[in-house]
C-alpha cells in the first residue's frame, strides 16, 4: 500500500474534483497542501472546494488558521505527515492535493530546514531590497540558485532572501542542499493534470471569472472589514491585492481582474516549472477524450474502483 497519493499540477487543473472522486473510491481523506486554502475567510479567492465538495470527503486543513496566523512548511509537514500516518494505521492510502509545491515536498520527504538563520545578513539583504527592489535580488538569486529562483515570485523578498542567505553561510544553493538532505520520504505516487497551455490558460480565465461572479469583491470587503488588510498583503495570495487595490480606487474592476488573470497565469508557470522539475511526477492528460480517474486507475496502476 502507498502511503500517499499526492495529486498536484498548476491552478485551474482540476485537482480537487479528481481529489475527491480517487478518495471516495479508496475509502480515505484528502490531505490539502495548499498554502493559501489553509485560511478561513478566504475561500473564493483561494478556490477552495465548495462546501458540496467538502461533505463528500473528509478534508484536512482547509479553512483551519485566521488570515492573521502564520504557518511555515515545517510546520505544515509536522501536523500533515501525523494525518498520513493516522490514515495508514487505518489501512488507507491518504490523498494528498495541492498545487503548492513546496508544501506537497515538505509533505512527502519531510521537510529541510537548512542552517540557522543569520539576522545580519537578513537585514543587510532587506535594507538592499527596500532600496534597490526585490526584484534585483531575485534576479541575483536567479544567477546562484536558478532551479530555487524559478519557483518563487520575484516579489516574494522572504523567500529570496532565504536563498541567498543560505548560499551566504554555506557555499552552496539552497536547492543543492534540499536534494542531498536524506529524508524520511513517504512511499508515494505522484501525478499531475496536464493541458496544452492555451487551454490551462482559458480554464484560468474562466476560473478567475468565476470568482468574480461568486462574490469575491465581497469576500475582499469582509476581510477589510475584519482588519485584516495587512495580513492579506503578507499573504500574497493571488487576487487580493488587486482587489484591495481596486476598492481604493486605484484602478478599475476590469482592470483589477485582467492583472489577476495575468498573474494567475504566470504563477502557473512556475507551478509547471517547479513539478516538471520532479521527475518522480506521472501526468494525465487533462485534455484526452479518457476521464483523468480512468487514467489514474489504468496508467498509472492504482488500485482503485
Amino acid at each position: 500500500m502507498r502511503q500517499v497519493l499526492s495529486i498536484v499540477g498548476p491552478t485551474a487543473s482540476g485537482k480537487t474534483g479528481l481529489a475527491i472522486e480517487a478518495a471516495l473510491q479508496l475509502g480515505t481523506e484528502i490531505v490539502s497542501a495548499d498554502s493559501m486554502q489553509f485560511y478561513r475567510g478566504m475561500e473564493i479567492g483561494t478556490g477552495a472546494p465548495e462546501p458540496s465538495e467538502l461533505s463528500r470527503v473528509k478534508h484536512h486543513f482547509i479553512g483551519h488558521l485566521d488570515p492573521s496566523e502564520e504557518i511555515s512548511a515545517g510546520t505544515f509537514a509536522e501536523v500533515a505527515r501525523r494525518e498520513v500516518v493516522r490514515l495508514n494505521a487505518l489501512g488507507k492510502t491518504a490523498v494528498a492535493v495541492g498545487g503548492s509545491g513546496l508544501y506537497i515536498r515538505a509533505l512527502i520527504d519531510g521537510i529541510f530546514e537548512g542552517p540557522a538563520k543569520d539576522l545580519a545578513i537578513r537585514d543587510r539583504l532587506e535594507a538592499e531590497a527596500a532600496s534597490v527592489g526585490s526584484d534585483i535580488l531575485h534576479r541575483r538569486l536567479s544567477e546562484i540558485d536558478s532551479t530555487y529562483a524559478l519557483t518563487i515570485d520575484p516579489n516574494d523578498l522572504r523567500r529570496i532572501v532565504r536563498g541567498l542567505e543560505v548560499f551566504e553561510i554555506t557555499g552552496e544553493t539552497l536547492s543543492h542542499l534540499h536534494s542531498q538532505q536524506e529524508q524520511d520520504c513517504f512511499e508515494t505516487l505522484q501525478v499531475a493534470i496536464d493541458y496544452p497551455r492555451p487551454e490551462l490558460y482559458d480554464r484560468i480565465n474562466r476560473r478567475v471569472d468565476g470568482m468574480f461572479e461568486a462574490g469575491f469583491v465581497e469576500e475582499v470587503k469582509d476581510l477589510l472589514a475584519a482588519g485584516y488588510e495587512a495580513h492579506l498583503l503578507r499573504l500574497k495570495s493571488l487576487g487580493y491585492r488587486e482587489v484591495i487595490g481596486h476598492l481604493r480606487g486605484e484602478t478599475s474592476l476590469d482592470e483589477a481582474v485582467e492583472t489577476m488573470k495575468m498573474n494567475t497565469r504566470r504563477y502557473a508557470k512556475r507551478q509547471l516549472t517547479w513539478f516538471r522539475a520532479d521527475t518522480r511526477i506521472q501526468w494525465l492528460d487533462g485534455s484526452a477524450s479518457e476521464p483523468l480517474l480512468f487514467q489514474l486507475e489504468q496508467r498509472l496502476d492504482v488500485p482503485i474502483g
